[in-house]
């Protein structure tokens, strides 16, 4: 009985140290930079939304659990940015949300950096990557920042064009504790 007790009072100790935080909409952005014609095009998205449970001293424990509001879309042009809500591209009447759940998280052999991997679903199209990112203490909670690249093809996201499929995400994520 002791036993059991002691695995119990273990397994609530582990759930209280890790700590659950929410994607602070201020203090938050998701930009991306995609070629067009040769150009350089920057653009960003708002409307964080999720669960981010992590302890840097535990990260395997760790999880993510983020959407962005496809809708948000914005390349200060506002003509291309309807366009990228449009079925050929975000169809954000069809799929509002970007969507993004990890499976690992592991220390990246650098204090405060970590790399998750997970899957990204775009158009309800999913694919898995695997990215750094580093996690520095803010206030209550951390200020989370990574990127990585994406084919955009892989997500069904715009046809043939004079846009390059290599596309860069830049996250600079404020999570707090909620």
């Amino acid at each position: 009985m002791k036993k059991i007790t002691i695995f119990i009072l273990s397994i609530f100790i582990n759930t209280l140290a890790l700590a659950q935080y929410k994607p602070v909409e201020q203090g938050s952005t998701m930009q991306f930079t995609v070629q067009n014609l040769g150009f350089d095009v920057h653009g960003s998205f708002n409307g964080f939304k999720g669960v981010i449970n992590f302890d840097a001293q535990n990260p395997s424990s760790g999880s993510f659990d983020v959407t962005i509001d496809a809708a948000t879309v914005n390349t200060d042009n506002s003509m291309r940015d309807g366009h990228l809500k449009d079925d050929g591209y975000f169809d954000v009447k069809n799929y509002p949300v970007i969507h993004f759940v990890s499976t690992k998280i592991t220390v990246a052999g650098k204090a405060g950096v970590y790399n998750i991997t997970g899957k990204l679903t775009i158009k309800n199209k999913s694919t898995d990557i695997t990215f750094p990112f580093t996690a520095t203490p803010s206030g209550d909670g951390y200020l989370l920042k990574g990127s990585f690249k994406i084919n955009r093809k892989d997500y069904g996201v715009g046809g043939i064009s004079t846009i390059s499929n290599q596309v860069e995400i830049f996250l600079n994520v404020l999570a707090k504790k909620g």
